[in-house]
Parts: structure tokens; sequence; C-alpha cells
């Protein structure tokens, strides 16, 4: 790992035009990411699997896609600090899986959408951050790429109570068919992720909603077990590496390759 120098700037993509293959990233603070977050200071260190390289762009809260670069959600998420997430080693990690464009290499477009601190409510249709995802997901394929899947990780701030523990099937099922309904997209792939962590008594049942959800195209893949910063409900640096490969995996065995070519985890 090596510290990431905090005057970079992200260019302007170099492709000139959208990237084929789109992936939205929302919820709350672990898709925003806190790895290497601590007392309010991101401590700059980049792993390989999370620095930039040609091919993985970034929508950025400007509508531009530039080069993507840790962390991913600086300009959205701007109410608390941004460290490392999960969206750079999944593009990191899928995008040789991914077919080149005309006369070009492949190229991944990530959509960063998540927000820290919020419940499922604050995401469901009307809301300001239901109502931004969905612009910036149709923004983001305007010109000829495709919205090829929505990477979800929340819940946490759910598990604060048994009941809105209780609701969270439902609520967030219904926040799948809204956006699909919402974006045209009837089946677009969802990956969720199952939490580790949580401010409440509620994380088993949030855990068992998110595991348990049977809707088609839906999938979910369990952090259970990943480590955490020391505040004991964000992820680590290095478990934010590991999760975005799982997300990786999981698209490209379920909705990407029909062989279900694995990508290596580790």
């Amino acid at each position: 790992m090596e510290a990431e120098d905090k005057e970079d700037r992200p260019e302007e993509s170099p492709h000139g035009s959208v990237p084929r293959d789109v992936f939205v990233l929302a919820g709350q603070s672990n898709m925003s990411g806190r790895g290497g977050v601590r007392q309010r200071r991101w401590d700059g260190v980049v792993p390989p699997e999370c620095r930039p390289r040609p091919g993985i762009l970034r929508f950025s809260a400007r509508s531009r896609w530039v080069e993507a670069r840790e962390p991913l959600h600086a300009d959205i998420d701007t109410a608390k600090t941004c460290g490392i997430g999960p969206g750079m080693p999944f593009a990191d990690a899928v995008i040789p899986h991914l077919l080149p464009s005309d006369g070009g290499e492949a190229a991944a477009g990530l959509v960063p959408c998540a927000v820290g601190g919020t419940a499922i409510k604050e995401w469901e249709r009307g809301t300001r951050l239901y109502q931004q995802m969905v612009r910036r997901a149709r923004e983001a394929v305007r010109g000829g790429g495709e919205l090829r899947a929505v990477l979800w990780y929340q819940g946490e701030s759910d598990a604060a109570t048994d009941h809105s523990a209780a609701a969270y099937g439902p609520n967030m099922e219904k926040l799948i068919c809204d956006l699909r309904a919402d974006l045209d997209l009837p089946s677009l792939p969802v990956i969720q992720v199952a939490i580790t962590s949580g401010e409440g008594p509620g994380m088993e049942k949030v855990r068992r909603a998110q595991l348990g959800m049977h809707l088609p195209g839906v999938v979910c893949v369990d952090a259970r077990g990943l480590p955490l910063n020391d505040d004991q409900i964000h992820l680590a640096t290095a478990a934010q590496v590991t999760l975005g490969r799982m997300l990786a995996e999981a698209y490209v065995k379920n909705f990407l390759d029909k062989e279900k070519v694995e990508v290596v985890v580790g």
C-alpha cells in the first residue's frame, strides 16, 4: 500500500465517451467507504487494488466521467470523511471479464450514490436520495452506456430498533421494484451486502431479510467476519478490498459469465 498524493486531481476520462458497463454504488457509509478513517481523518493509504488504472472511471458529482480514484464518494458523501470502499476493488476485479468497447479497451464506470448514516426510508421513492440515485443513473448512461447492476450496502441504521429491522425486508423489496420501474430495467441486477455491524438490537433481523430475499435478479454477499475499524461499525481497508472482490465474483458468476468463471478472492 502507499499513501495517495492529496494534491492529485482526477483527470477527465481519456475515453472521451460513456463507458459501456456502468455500476451504481448505493447505500450508507460502508459503501461510500470508511476504510482507513480514524478520528475523522483518512490515512491516505491506497491498496494496489484501489489505485487508478486505465478503464476505471467515476461519475463525479458534477455529472462528468473522470478517472476513478479514492475516495470514490468524496464529492457525494460530503458530511463525513470518506476513505476506502468496495467500489475500486470491485472494478479492478471485474474489468478483466468485461468486453472491450468498439475500437478500445474494456471500461467500468462507477456511479457513487451512497451517503453515510442513512436508513432505508431515506431511500424510498420520492426522497432526495432516491431521486438523486435515479437521476445519476440515467445521466451516467446517456451516450451509449448500459447500467449493469446496483451494488447496495446499507442496513446498519435500520438495525437501531426491532421495528425498523422488521420492516427492512419489505422496504428493500419495494425499493428494488421502484428502482427497476423508474429506470425501465425490470431485470436490473442488484447485489446487496448482508451487514456485519449495526447500531442496535435489530442486526440479525436485518441480516435475515438480506440473506433471505428471493426477488429474481437479487443476490447477496455476506460481510460477516470481515475486519472492522476500531469503531466496530465500519469495514477496515483490507476488508473493503475483500468485499469488492466478493461483489465482483457475485456479478460474474450470477449475471455475466454463464460458465460461472470465478474471480479469485484473496
